[in-house]
């Protein structure tokens, strides 16, 4: 018998975008703050399609999520036009907030162009704190 809890595994999500020509920068490839971009977008569709709780559901609750580490590594570039897969998940709840893990993949080959992860803090939106998350936003995310 192990003397460790054992750990969760979540789900993992995927959601499709497309890379469009605002994203492109001199070096004609994706510029870097565009990846910040695509997993956002990625979570917003998420948390509606995949664990329920749409954005506008959460901020209604009075919470709000904010960065408080990002790490992205970049592995190849993306391009104009170039269809791309988001894969996030969920690695680890804590007490105020989440570590999301993502992957950025070409769609038409799988490579990986991105991978990464954020430490987000939940927060009240009122009062603008880290506040702990409720039992009922845990459920949601424990897929």
């Amino acid at each position: 018998m192990s003397e460790h809890p054992p750990i969760p595994i979540y789900s993992r999500f995927e959601t499709e975008l497309q890379v469009r020509p605002d994203d492109i920068d001199m070096n004609k490839h994706v510029h870097n703050s565009r990846y910040f971009d695509y997993v956002l977008a990625a979570r917003y569709d998420q948390m509606a399609r995949c664990y329920g709780m749409a954005m506008e559901e959460f901020i209604k609750a009075g919470y709000s999520w904010v960065v408080k580490t990002a790490h992205l590594e970049y592995k190849r570039p993306l391009g104009l036009a170039d269809s791309i897969i988001v894969r996030t998940w969920v690695e680890e709840i804590f007490k105020d907030g989440v570590t999301v893990h993502f992957e950025i993949l070409k769609k038409v080959n799988g490579k990986v162009c991105c991978t990464g992860w954020f430490d987000y803090k939940m927060i009240n939106i009122q009062t603008k704190r880290a506040e702990k998350i409720p039992g009922w936003i845990v459920e949601k995310y424990s897929v």
